[in-house]
């Protein structure tokens, strides 16, 4: 029984940050209508910034998760702006290109500035594990942030989204762009914003992973990114609920399939998740069907 909860923690843990990360997707998606591939290796960026931050600038874990998302959000900026704007009218296969080509390009210059060699992370966590049932059941501090993390950031981007002008902005951009233009929105603006918040909460997710899997290195966010563009799938991609939802289940199935079936299967288990549901439901377990006049 103590097994069974011990790994239902570390799937909710592990889920946590695919709902964080996978939040980017499903933003960007949801009001660009684009697939931000590169997005994975945002999460790899934060991890490096972080690092660089308590190891050779002497900065506190905290400040350095702060310097983190301030890079990742300047990055996300960028990205979009040179990237991906010009490509607003573009088909969809020279958007996911670009995708793919910016994705390389951040692993590659990492891989030139930072080396092949792994890093050993040090977590931005300190705060002790949590022992229940006499001792039976230990929570580790950084699967107890991770998860108060994962709450706290979906309830206040649900917020966000739902009670302030510039989330209802972001809405509206979702449902119309055209109309949102004639309403005087500013489009550009409203994109280039729900980019740099993605891109935020990617360099959270990525000290967040690093602190519990202490291994850094280029590659690092690449597994990750996908295993989270797989959890906004299966919630239902452009769904804030579906984020959170699909993520948390994804890293339980994850875990459980380690813990039960074959270490060696834990991923082929994610992505036969993601065909089953494509072939069930395309839309996922929150998306809801839209029809396009054509």
């Amino acid at each position: 029984m103590m097994s069974f909860l011990s790994y239902l923690v570390n799937g909710i843990s592990l889920g946590s940050v695919y709902a964080i990360i996978a939040l980017g997707y499903t933003m960007v998606y949801g009001i660009a209508k684009m697939l931000n591939f590169a997005h994975g290796d945002v999460i790899m960026v934060g991890a490096y910034i972080s690092f660089c931050a308590t190891q050779y600038w002497g900065l506190s874990p905290l400040l350095s998760v702060v310097v983190a998302m301030l890079v990742c959000t300047c990055l996300g900026i960028v990205i979009e702006r040179f990237a991906y704007k010009p490509l607003r009218q573009a088909t969809s296969l020279a958007v996911l290109i670009t995708a793919i080509g910016m994705s390389y390009l951040l692993q590659n210059a990492a891989l030139l500035i930072f080396g092949a060699n792994p890093k050993v992370f040090t977590s931005v966590v300190s705060i002790p594990s949590l022992s229940l049932f006499g001792g039976q059941l230990l929570i580790s501090g950084e699967a107890l942030v991770t998860i108060i993390c994962n709450v706290v950031i979906m309830v206040g981007l649900t917020l966000f989204t739902a009670h302030t002008k510039t989330g209802k902005a972001m809405r509206v951009v979702s449902e119309d762009r055209g109309a949102a233009e004639l309403m005087g929105i500013n489009v550009n603006a409203t994109i280039s914003l729900t980019f740099a918040i993605g891109s935020a909460l990617a360099a959270i997710a990525g000290v967040l992973m690093c602190s519990t899997y202490p291994t850094l290195m280029p590659t690092t966010g690449s597994m990750p990114g996908i295993k989270a563009f797989t959890a906004a799938v299966f919630g239902g991609i452009g769904s804030i609920p579906g984020a959170l939802l699909g993520g948390l289940l994804l890293g339980v199935i994850e875990i459980f399939g380690r813990a039960y079936i074959s270490t060696e299967l834990g991923d082929a288990l994610v992505f036969a998740v993601l065909i089953i549901v494509l072939l069930v439901r395309p839309t996922g377990l929150l998306g809801k069907p839209v029809r396009e006049k054509v």
